[in-house]
């Protein structure tokens, strides 16, 4: 018993020695340690400074101050803890970082790739804060930036939250990248009207409107015969292209084609239309498609003219007539 009492106090001595002995391989660690946080934190700031004039990406400089930072104090912990423990090997202290950075990649995978998502998009710069994008089914202004997600608000007034991930490996329409946007609008005229003199209306309409940028010029293309009309696009270009200007715009653009068309000169702007055809199916022709004008004959055999429902229903009313006057007979005779 008395041994292995003995036994337990030179081992605590031995470690009292031990670190005794390490003291000062301890305090120069915590002093390297304490130089490299110190160092690290003039570095974020540095890189603030240097971002601090990229006001469409404030967290930009943010991020890379923090990334900055946690480099610098991670390599001074290494050299710290080698200082502390000389057996210990810069080797050791990278395997052992690549074998946690495995592990914390898989149990924080999706974390990750937003954080590098984010990472990516202010570097980059896609579209910027303030900016108005379209992304899958939601639309409206850039909010903030961050490295896990991006925030807009919808025209709406309501708030949207999505991964970088998503915006970094999707398509995203910037309605805000360029100075100027081109709007268009399809108006439908009739088949009678004169196209040149319509589309010559339709450009006095468009340039009448003050909104509407004079270069690069309004245009307007015939697009396509449809069954009731002749459609006609009408395409201009606003400055500046946000959303509001847009509605705006296209409301006066609109209501200046409608009142110059319509109103002022008399352009049909035709409503769908329907052709009925109607036929008797008690007429002695019924099911003969050579004496039918819905079912045309084929080669070179004349088109059957066409027929009004009156005259269809003639044959009837003659028929009834033909019979009131048989029974009227009848009955007169029996008397």
């Amino acid at each position: 018993m008395n041994a292995e009492i003995s036994a337990l106090l030179d081992r605590m001595q031995k470690m009292f020695n031990d670190f005794i002995l390490l003291l000062p391989n301890i305090a120069l660690g915590l002093i390297v340690f304490t130089i490299f946080v110190i160092f690290g934190r003039s570095i974020k700031r540095v890189v603030r400074r240097l971002t601090r004039h990229r006001t469409y990406a404030r967290n930009l400089g943010m991020v890379l101050g923090r990334l900055a930072q946690g480099t610098t104090v991670l390599v001074g912990l290494f050299i710290s803890l080698t200082i502390v423990f000389p057996s210990l090997r810069a080797s050791d202290l990278v395997q052992l970082l690549g074998i946690s950075g495995v592990a914390v990649g898989f149990a924080f995978r999706d974390i990750l790739q937003n954080f590098l998502a984010g990472i990516l998009i202010l570097l980059t710069e896609p579209f910027h804060i303030n900016d108005q994008i379209v992304f899958k089914n939601f639309e409206g202004t850039v909010e903030n930036i961050q490295t896990r997600a991006t925030t807009i608000k919808t025209y709406d007034g309501r708030r949207i939250v999505i991964p970088n991930s998503e915006l970094f490996t999707n398509s995203v329409t910037v309605n805000t990248a360029f100075d100027n946007r081109r709007l268009e609008y399809d108006v439908a005229v009739g088949y009678g009207d004169d196209l040149n003199w319509t589309k010559q209306l339709m450009l006095q309409a468009i340039d009448s409107v003050d909104t509407v940028l004079k270069h690069p010029p309004p245009d307007v293309l015939v697009m396509e015969l449809a069954e009731n009309s002749v459609n006609i696009r009408a395409r201009w270009w606003i400055k500046p292209p946000r959303r509001s200007d847009a509605l705006d715009t296209r409301d006066k653009v609109i209501s200046a084609i409608k009142q110059k068309l319509y109103v002022e000169n008399g352009i049909d702007l035709p409503y769908p239309t329907r052709q009925i055809l109607f036929h008797d199916q008690t007429e002695a022709t019924d099911g003969d498609r050579s004496s039918q004008r819905e079912g045309w004959p084929a080669g070179n055999k004349p088109v059957p003219q066409p027929r009004s429902i009156a005259d269809s229903l003639q044959p009837l009313a003659q028929l009834q007539h033909r019979n009131s006057k048989v029974d009227t007979h009848s009955s007169g005779h029996k008397s």
